[in-house]
């Protein structure tokens, strides 16, 4: 019976179901009402295994960033093709579906907590720790955790691990790539550092478009590929090698002349 089913993590599915039911529902008119979330390859999502897929992408908040991504993959699911319209795809959510954060983070709120629930694969941060940069090994229980949910499903993982643009992908991402051999589908964001507050809980501006493209999985040889190759390919697909934060001066730059001669008339 779906009441007395867990999941691999000993979370109640019934009580998963009506957390995501009500948060999605909550949260909607965010991306698609105060703002406009422009989604860009969805069709991808419905070719995916049911387990073993890793999403990786870039971080601008907390929580927001993840939230959307939830109503996008439930959407496309429910056959909502780059659209979020609609909001009864949401009744019937994939409960499978996994998203790493720091530990920290996750036990900081009653809210936090409730969204630990949602599926949230919590650990701890090995290079920063109550806005003090720190040096801790990995714990193979937290790697392990991240293995677990792949097995069971889907996992979301922000690999630079922070909310800052073009810093370092993180090599655990890397290892764990290597480990379990999921599908790599990496996900660019936009919008959401605008659009919302750091932890992507409060509304900071309407009328701002967000973006989500989701691109190919990444072809990747497990066996012979490494670490740093494989951060390289990570890199490359959620624009955040240092190459882009060249092109995008380049385009500030060629923003900021305009205006500059827009004055002058």
């Amino acid at each position: 019976m779906l009441f007395l089913k867990k999941n691999s993590f000993g979370h109640y599915l019934i009580l998963k179901k009506w957390l995501i039911r009500y948060l999605g529902i909550m949260t909607h008119r965010r991306y698609r009402g105060f703002n406009n979330l422009k989604i860009e390859g969805s069709e991808i999502i419905k070719n995916l295994p049911d387990k073993n897929v890793l999403f990786v992408s870039n971080h601008q908040t907390y929580f927001a960033d993840v939230v959307a991504m939830f109503h996008v993959f439930n959407a496309c699911l429910r056959g909502r093709t780059d659209s979020i319209k609609n909001v009864g795809y949401i009744w019937n959510p994939k409960l499978n579906v996994y998203y790493v954060a720091a530990k920290e983070t996750m036990k900081s709120s009653l809210l936090s907590r409730i969204l630990a629930y949602a599926g949230s694969v919590s650990i701890e941060r090995t290079w920063r720790e109550k806005g003090k940069e720190i040096n801790r090994k990995v714990k193979f229980s937290d790697v392990s955790n991240i293995g677990r949910a792949l097995d069971d499903g889907w996992v979301v993982t922000f690999p630079q691990g922070t909310t800052k643009s073009f810093k370092p992908i993180r090599k655990g991402t890397a290892h764990i790539i290597k480990r379990y051999k999921p599908v790599v589908i990496p996900i660019v964001i936009d919008g959401f550092r605008r659009s919302f507050d750091k932890k992507g809980i409060m509304i900071k501006k309407r009328d701002i478009l967000q973006t989500m493209h989701i691109k190919k999985a990444l072809d990747i040889d497990y066996n012979n590929e490494s670490i740093d190759e494989i951060i390289e390919k990570v890199e490359y697909a959620i624009e955040q090698h240092s190459s882009f934060l060249k092109v995008m001066s380049i385009k500030e730059l060629e923003v900021q002349e305009k205006l500059n001669k827009n004055r002058t008339f």
